[in-house]
């Protein structure tokens, strides 16, 4: 749980700074735009995964914020469902984030119970697959213009990514 919630302070620590300099330009995106972001992320990762090499110095570590971040901004997008105004003050952006970490965080607490945190023998490249496999599916959600007929929605999803995000910087961390 240490490490969890020192990785959430992290990506929360860089929202708030860059909620600073930026105000929520970010809440201009739809939700879909939000997966968009997510996907060039994930995509970004495994590339480099991949080739072995990387040619612009943003680090990996990086991206894996940045998918927590963007799957916060998009569950808080799903959640004010454009009835916001577009800037947010600093203080309503904490406590929508902070809404998100504590669901997010209680997810995670219920899968770990189940399936007792298997994450840790996880390797990371089969963690970006699988976020990578959460983005798919949520483009076809969204496609489907958010009907499914047995699956969960949006928001676990989403949720989903934060966690892998956040276990696969666990796992970079203790390295």
């Amino acid at each position: 749980m240490t490490q969890y919630d020192a990785v959430v302070k992290r990506c929360q620590d860089i929202f708030l700074k860059k909620t600073h300099d930026y105000g929520t330009a970010w809440r201009i995106l739809r939700p879909s735009s939000l997966t968009d972001q997510l996907f060039i992320k994930a995509k970004r990762i495994r590339s480099i995964d991949e080739k072995a090499t990387q040619m612009v110095d943003d680090s990996i570590d990086g991206d894996f914020i940045g998918l927590v971040n963007y799957a916060y901004m998009a569950l808080i997008q799903l959640e004010l469902n454009g009835e916001e105004e577009l800037e947010l003050s600093p203080e309503k952006a904490k406590n929508l984030y902070e809404k998100q970490v504590e669901a997010v965080r209680n997810l995670m607490i219920a899968k770990n119970h189940d399936y007792g945190e298997a994450w840790r023998d996880m390797r990371i490249s089969s963690i970006t697959d699988l976020i990578l496999m959460k983005i798919l599916r949520i483009r076809q959600i969204e496609d489907n213009k958010g009907e499914t007929l047995i699956s969960e929605g949006l928001d676990a999803n989403y949720a989903d990514i934060a966690n892998y995000a956040i276990f696969a910087l666990i796992l970079i961390n203790e390295k």
